[in-house]
């Protein structure tokens, strides 16, 4: 099923160092906390609201559902296959194609990209209301706006140093993911908060919490599964953690309580945030701009000083977002690259830092490139999500297919009904049907047009040189872990 390994496929390569296992349980409970929340809840409530009104809880309750159906899948391939890579050593082990696991590792890696370019557009965002608050509350002068020219410099700025703090190692991004988490997890508390204070003053209107405002184009299904479709991109972030496999300790004994805790506590915030959001702040209003929450902080809380804080927490929550999500780009691309899937070169590993420094480069750009062409925090989430609901079909399906191959150790079993279902929902997901915006496709196509372009340029420089074609040993080696070193 895999073509054989060469010793001098390996020459270029086998002489960079391996990644450092560095993650425990805590540490893997935060990371996943902390790449579930930010972007998403920050950046994406108030255009949920705009597609389904004052049930904006909704859609991120289906969006739950969905994501812990395919959670308990690739659980069962985890612990089953203990290895790093994710779904693209799943697909690579249920059919053998190597070009299929190439699509899959590309696919997740530019989930990756477009999530972390989301996180730019926000973060400039926040930095704006940010100066705003400074000039207005605590200098006295009037507010300013920043035209969009800007917001994208601010944008680029932020994606630069989001790759120098991921280029000084994954031990280093790892810490700085606990601190930024425990600040986006302060921030939709607050959000909480704010939302039960004003309930008890009457400032709140629970009863928009169940009233549907939907387009005048769409019925109130289509509606929902487009706004469920958005309001996944808030709770992708578990299936990252598989990719981060190399550097966890003993990861058949850590993922499932880890992971499904991690989906439980988001889930419950994200539920908790919404309806705080649209008991406070009607929809259309909600969802203008790119701050939504924190209207809710301002309208909430008008005689409270949260407000002139609540950018800079915004502003730490969606960076977070987008340094994990550059870490594990970066990763996936390092390991293609030392399966020669893609040109060894993004296979190079700092010497001293002992990160994978080109790989690291090369996603950056191509975050420049979304930011400065794309822009909308829209379509880039959307486009997250659509990427990741396409892998999540195949992960379910590859979970069914690989129960034939039984192993010898004890893992995780999820119930067949769950692939089953996730494979069906997610499918559905990802079709033109749920209203999903045109340029959603066309950025995804883009993305992968690139990986493709790249992966043939490999496979004739593997023919020119080895004779050979593009392979996958074991896709284990995807994120780095090379047994024939």
């Amino acid at each position: 099923m895999v073509a054989n390994a060469s010793p001098t496929a390996d020459t270029a390569t086998s002489d960079q160092p391996e990644l450092k296992r560095v993650m425990g349980p805590k540490l893997l409970l935060l990371f996943i906390i902390g790449d579930i929340l930010g972007t998403g809840i920050y950046a994406v409530t108030g255009t949920v609201a705009k597609e389904v009104g004052g049930v904006v809880w909704l859609p991120f309750l289906l969006a739950f559902v969905v994501a812990t159906i395919t959670a308990f899948s690739y659980l069962e391939l985890v612990t089953k296959y203990p290895q790093a890579a994710g779904a693209a050593l799943y697909a690579h082990k249920a059919f053998g194609i190597h070009f299929v696991t190439f699509l899959m590792a590309f696919a997740v890696t530019c989930s990756g990209i477009t999530s972390a370019s989301t996180a730019s557009r926000a973060f400039a965002a926040n930095l704006e209301a940010m100066v705003n608050v400074v000039r207005a509350d605590w200098l006295g002068l009037s507010e300013v706006s920043v035209s969009d020219g800007l917001t994208t410099v601010l944008a680029v700025l932020f994606l630069a140093l989001v790759g120098l703090i991921n280029l000084r190692g994954v031990a280093e991004s790892v810490y700085a993911n606990i601190v930024l988490t425990c600040v986006e997890l302060s921030g939709l508390l607050i959000v909480i908060f704010i939302g039960f204070f004003a309930i008890t003053q009457g400032k709140a209107d629970l009863g928009r919490t169940v009233v549907f405002d939907t387009p005048e184009d769409k019925s109130i299904f289509i509606a929902v599964t487009a706004a469920t479709s958005l309001a996944f991109f808030a709770m992708v972030g578990f299936e990252d953690s598989v990719n981060m496999a190399e550097e966890v300790h003993n990861p058949e004994q850590v993922f499932p309580k880890i992971m499904l805790t991690g989906l439980g506590i988001t889930g419950l915030i994200y539920v908790l945030v919404s309806l705080s959001a649209i008991a406070i702040v009607p929809s259309g209003e909600l969802g203008e701009g790119d701050a939504p929450l924190l209207k809710v902080v301002t309208a909430g809380a008008p005689n409270l000083p949260i407000d002139q804080i609540f950018p800079l927490i915004s502003m730490f929550a969606v960076a977070n977002s987008a340094l994990i999500n550059m870490l594990m780009a970066s990763r996936l691309l390092y390991g293609m690259a030392r399966q020669r899937v893609l040109p060894p070169g993004l296979g190079r590993v700092l010497p001293g830092r002992r990160t994978p420094w080109v790989a690291i480069v090369f996603t950056t750009l191509l975050a420049f490139g979304l930011v400065t062409l794309v822009g909308r925090v829209s379509a880039l989430g959307g486009t997250t999500a659509l990427l990741l609901l396409a892998v999540f079909t195949v992960v379910n399906i590859c979970c069914l297919v690989l129960r034939k191959d039984t192993q010898s150790h004890q893992h995780f079993r999820a119930p067949t009904v769950l692939p089953v279902l996730g494979a069906l929902l997610c499918a559905y997901l990802v079709g033109p049907w749920t209203g999903r915006a045109t340029e959603q496709y066309t950025i995804a196509g883009i993305l992968l047009a690139i990986g493709v372009v790249l992966w043939a340029l490999t496979w004739v420089l593997n023919r020119a040189l080895w004779g050979r074609k593009t392979y996958v040993k074991d896709p284990a080696a995807l994120t780095g872990d090379d047994d024939d070193r």
